[in-house]
């Protein structure tokens, strides 16, 4: 059985940091590229950012593009998603998500996904 696990959403201060991390089990992980995904309230889930296999590569939306940084550490089978210079707008429900083989930037596209972790950025 495939489980992960995200941890560190909690309420911030506009311009803050937070650090995101999702541990996996249950599957190989290096064999994933590992995304994460957002959802506000009342919105479709929407794509974050991704990183390839091995990290080589990364891929962001362009809303978050420059002050989020996805990372991956294959030894601990964890995935992290650093977030500096936070927004109001950045308030949603984080999801880490694995997919096989591929990047991708469409929540369809994964295989797996956590329960998620609320991040709340207040102005």
């Amino acid at each position: 059985q495939v489980q992960l696990v995200e941890s560190g959403g909690e309420l911030v201060q506009a311009g803050g940091s937070l650090r995101l991390a999702c541990a996996a089990s249950g599957l190989t992980f290096s064999s994933y590229a590992m995304g994460w995904f957002r959802r506000a309230p009342g919105k479709e889930r929407e794509f974050v950012a991704v990183i390839s296999r091995y990290g080589g590569s990364t891929n962001y939306a362009d809303s978050v593009k420059g002050r989020f940084t996805i990372s991956r550490d294959n030894a601990k089978n964890m995935v992290y998603l650093q977030m500096n210079s936070l927004k109001p707008e950045d308030t949603a429900v984080y999801y880490c998500a694995a997919n096989y083989l591929a990047l991708a930037r469409e929540p369809r596209e994964y295989d797996y996904w956590g329960q998620g972790t609320q991040v709340t950025v207040s102005s």
